[in-house]
C-alpha cells in the first residue's frame, strides 16, 4: 500500500486558453485534480474568456465560442478556484504557463495569488535525465500513460496525476519527496536574507541586484519571474560552488521591475556596465569599438579598412562589417574569415609580401592565388564581399526614433541605441528627441534579435519634436 500521507496536498492543474500570452489572452477551461492522502478529488469548469477564440485553438482543444458563451467568466469563479488551490502545491506541466495565466487572472481582479509551484517538466528532467525530451506527449509515451482527453484541461491534469504515481513507483516516496522539496524552493535562505525580503520580490519581469558588505554589488541578473529566479540561486547553493559563494556573501537583495523581457534584458546590460558587480562576467564598454569597411583601391582590389570608434556611426553607415571591442579582435576575425573562405591574406592587408610574390597561404594551398594572378581580382573581390556579408552591420531600418510597447511601458530606440523607457506621451517624445546616446554593442545585439522577431510587429514610428515643429 502506498504511503502518500507524507506528501503535502497537491493540486494538479491544467488550463486551456485563447493563446499563449497571459496578459493578452484568456482562460477557457480549468481542470484540477487534488491528491490528499492518496485520495483524489476533481474540479473542472469551462470559462467564458469574453474574447475571440482563434480557429487553430478551437481545433486543438475542441472548445468553441458556443461552448463557453453561457459559462461564467473568471471573476465569477475566482473565489471557488482560489479555494480549490489555496494551501496546496500547484502542480502543472510547464508550470510557468498555467501559473502565469491563473496569477494574471487573479491579479486583474485584485487577488494576490502566490502558491508554491511544482513544474512536472522539471520533475521529469530531475528524475529521468536519460530522456531526451520532457514534453507531455513524450512523457505519455515513455511511461505508458492512459490518455482520456488530450488538450482538455481535466484530461491533461489526470495525466499529471498518473505521472506522479509513476514517479513514486520508480524512485520511491522518499526520493520523490526530496525532489518535490528541491524543486519548490524549500532550501534554507542565506543567513543575512530574511524570508520577508523574498516574499516582497514580485514574480514579474525585471532585474535583481545582490549586494555584499558595504553594499558592494555582487551579482546582477534578469528574469521574467524575479522571485523564482532569486530563490533558484539559493536552491542551487547546495550543489553549485559559485552559487554557494554568492549565498555566503549576499547581505541585501534589490530589484527593478520592467514591463517585459526585452526591458529586463536591456536593463541588465546597462546595470552590469554601470555597477561592475564582482561575480558577473564583465561586459565591455564600446569606447574602443571598431569595424571593417570595404573600398576599392587604385588597382581595383576590394580592401578592408579598419574604422575606429571616432568614425563609427553604427546604424547610419551601410558599409560596415563586424563590430569589435578592439583592433586585435578585428584582425583575428578577419584572419579567421580569410582561412575559412580561402581568401588572400596579402590582398586583405593581413600579410606583407613583395610585388609578384605569393602569400604564405597560397604556398600551403589555403589561398586561390589572386596575389599572383592565378585567380582573378574580380573573383577574389566577389568572394570577399560574399564572405563579409554574413557579418554585415545592419543599417537602422527606420526613419528616426521608434517605440516598442511592452506592457505599460514604451521602450524608445534610435539607430540601435536605447534612449530610455517612457510611461506617458510627454516622456515618449522627450526621449525621441534625445541627441547624444552612446552606441552599445551588447544592446545592439539584443535589439537586432528582438526587431527580427516578435517585436517587429509592435514598432511605433516616432517623429522628433524638431521634425514636428518643422512640418
Amino acid at each position: 500500500m502506498k504511503n502518500t500521507s507524507r506528501y503535502p496536498t497537491l493540486a494538479f492543474v491544467d488550463i486551456e486558453t485563447t493563446g499563449s500570452h497571459f496578459e493578452r489572452d484568456r482562460i477557457t477551461e480549468i481542470g484540477i485534480k487534488t491528491l490528499t492522502n492518496d485520495q483524489e478529488s476533481v474540479w473542472e469548469s469551462l470559462i467564458n474568456p469574453e474574447t475571440f477564440i482563434p480557429v487553430n485553438i478551437q481545433r486543438l482543444t475542441g472548445i468553441s465560442p458556443q461552448m463557453v458563451a453561457g459559462q461564467p467568466n473568471f471573476e465569477d469563479l475566482a473565489l471557488t478556484i482560489k479555494k480549490e488551490l489555496e494551501d496546496k502545491i500547484f502542480v502543472a506541466h510547464n508550470a510557468r504557463f498555467d501559473y502565469g495565466f491563473i496569477k494574471a487572472s487573479f491579479k486583474r481582479i485584485g487577488i494576490d495569488f502566490r502558491p508554491k509551484v511544482l513544474c512536472t517538466v522539471k520533475l521529469s528532467r530531475l528524475l529521468f535525465p536519460e530522456q531526451p525530451r520532457h514534453n507531455l506527449d513524450t512523457i505519455i509515451n515513455a511511461h505508458g500513460l492512459s490518455v482520456s482527453a488530450r488538450h482538455r484541461a481535466l484530461g491533461d491534469a489526470d495525466l499529471l496525476v498518473q505521472f506522479w504515481r509513476v514517479c513514486e513507483q520508480t524512485v520511491g516516496p522518499a526520493r520523490l519527496l526530496a525532489a518535490l522539496n528541491q524543486l519548490i524552493g524549500q532550501a534554507s535562505l542565506p543567513p543575512n536574507i530574511d524570508q520577508s525580503v523574498i516574499d516582497a520580490i514580485p514574480d514579474a519581469p525585471g532585474c535583481y541586484i545582490m549586494y555584499g558588505e558595504n553594499r558592494a554589488p555582487l551579482y546582477i541578473g534578469k528574469s521574467i519571474a524575479l522571485r523564482t529566479r532569486v530563490i533558484g540561486h539559493f536552491q542551487a547553493a547546495l550543489t553549485n560552488r559559485k552559487e554557494m559563494k554568492l549565498s555566503m556573501q549576499v547581505r541585501e537583495v534589490d530589484w527593478i521591475e520592467t514591463s517585459g523581457e526585452l526591458g529586463a534584458l536591456i536593463l541588465e546590460a546597462k546595470l552590469i556596465k554601470e555597477r561592475m558587480p564582482s561575480m558577473n562576467i564583465k561586459l565591455r564598454r564600446s569606447k574602443d569599438l571598431c569595424a571593417w569597411q570595404l573600398a576599392h583601391d587604385s588597382a581595383g582590389v576590394l580592401r578592408p579598412a579598419l574604422i575606429s570608434h571616432q568614425e563609427l556611426i553604427p546604424g547610419l553607415q551601410d558599409n560596415l562589417y563586424g563590430l569589435f571591442y578592439s583592433k586585435r579582435e578585428a584582425h583575428a576575425y578577419l584572419g579567421a574569415v580569410s582561412k575559412k573562405y580561402r581568401l588572400c591574406a596579402a590582398l586583405l592587408g593581413l600579410e606583407k609580401v613583395e610585388e609578384g610574390k605569393s602569400c604564405f597561404a597560397f604556398q600551403v594551398k589555403q589561398c586561390a592565388g589572386a596575389c599572383i594572378g592565378a585567380s582573378s581580382i574580380e573573383l577574389h573581390n566577389l568572394q570577399v564581399q560574399t564572405a563579409l556579408n554574413f557579418y554585415k552591420v545592419q543599417a537602422w531600418p527606420y526613419q528616426g526614433a521608434i517605440a516598442i510597447k511592452e506592457g505599460d511601458e514604451m521602450i524608445v530606440l534610435n539607430n540601435w541605441c536605447y534612449l530610455g523607457t517612457a510611461i506617458n506621451e510627454e516622456e515618449l517624445y522627450e526621449l525621441a528627441d534625445s541627441e547624444e546616446v552612446e552606441f552599445d554593442l551588447d544592446i545592439y545585439k539584443l535589439l537586432k534579435k528582438a526587431l527580427a522577431g516578435s517585436f517587429k510587429q509592435q514598432v511605433i514610428q516616432l517623429k522628433r519634436v524638431k521634425d514636428i515643429e518643422a512640418s
